[in-house]
C-alpha cells in the first residue's frame, strides 16, 4: 500500500505520466490550464494509446510518453506525440523538447 489516500501502489502515477490538463499547459500548447480543462471537459480533445483512439472526458486523464494528443486550435490541426511529462512549464524551447509534432501521414496511421 501507498502512502498516498491508502490506495494501491498501482493508483499511483508514475514520473512518466502527467495529467493531460497539466500537460497541455507545461508544453505550451494552450496558454492556460484552465483553457486545457474546458477543451478536455468539451471533449474537443483525442488521446491515441495502445492503439485506441478516445475523446478524453476528464481533465485528470492521465498520459505518458508514446501517447498521441490531437486537438484543433482555432483553424489547425495539433496533433503531437508526447516525449516527456516535464516538471514546469518553462521556456519555449524546453516545453518544445516536451513533445513531438506529427505529419499528416502520422496521424492518418
Amino acid at each position: 500500500m501507498s502512502c498516498l489516500n491508502d490506495r494501491p501502489a498501482t493508483d499511483v502515477p508514475t514520473d512518466t505520466s502527467c495529467r493531460l490538463d497539466i500537460w497541455l499547459f507545461r508544453t505550451r500548447l494552450l496558454k492556460t490550464r484552465s483553457l486545457a480543462a474546458r477543451m478536455i471537459l468539451g471533449r474537443k480533445i483525442r488521446v491515441l494509446k495502445n492503439g485506441e483512439t478516445k475523446k478524453a472526458k476528464k481533465p485528470h486523464t492521465l498520459i505518458r510518453p508514446g501517447d498521441h494528443v490531437t486537438f484543433m486550435r482555432g483553424a489547425e490541426l495539433v496533433s503531437v506525440e508526447m516525449l516527456a511529462a516535464g516538471t514546469r512549464r518553462g521556456p519555449a524551447q524546453e516545453a518544445q523538447g516536451l513533445y513531438k509534432r506529427l505529419s499528416e501521414a502520422q496521424i492518418q496511421s
